[in-house]
């Protein structure tokens, strides 16, 4: 009889960017993964970005879009980070009333009181940071079955593990290892 065994991670995953370690789920479930990851894509679809033409992107739409993955990426971390990273402060009178995980949410709050703003106060990045991110979360939970289909709030697949590039690395070439 053949035996296999499958060790679970336990410990959470974190993602050091500058002073900020924010920590992501130890194991996340193929399906759980997915369904976030589909209902990224769906915001992708609804919003009429078309990238072939960078003169006419309306902005709203692409921040629409930077939104829906800094939400995607809040769902597979922790509740603590997930709250640091993402988070839209509700403003009166120069102080904060309440704070909520999704802009609507902090909109519909604001909408019930006189002279409220909305703030985005959540941890802002560049956008190729979090572009790595998204691939880092992409590889960790998806694995060899990354969801397929192009999304703008994807990033493109990682090359394969093992590949070499064609440079030279400083240590290799000022120390010889032959003969050892």
């Amino acid at each position: 009889m053949a035996k296999k065994q499958f060790s679970l991670n336990t410990q959470p995953h974190e993602a050091e960017i500058g002073d900020t370690t924010l920590l992501f789920q130890p194991e996340m479930m193929g399906d759980e993964f997915m369904d976030r990851y589909e209902r990224l894509q769906e915001v992708n679809r609804n919003l009429n970005i078309d990238q072939s033409d960078a003169a006419n992107i309306d902005l709203a739409e692409v921040r629409k879009a930077a939104v829906a993955v800094r939400l995607f990426l809040a769902g597979l971390m922790l509740p603590e980070s997930a709250a640091e990273f993402v988070r839209w402060d509700v403003i009166v009178g120069g102080k904060v009333v309440s704070s909520h995980s999704t802009p609507d949410e902090a909109h519909e709050a604001a909408a019930k009181r006189k002279g409220a703003t909305v703030k985005d106060s959540g941890i802002q990045l560049p956008g190729r940071v979090t572009g790595e991110l998204t691939e880092w979360v992409m590889e960790l939970y998806g694995g060899d079955s990354r969801p397929t289909g192009s999304s703008s709030g994807s990033a493109p697949a990682s090359p394969p593990p093992g590949r070499r590039g064609r440079g030279v690395s400083p240590s290799r070439a000022s120390t010889s290892t032959r003969g050892r």
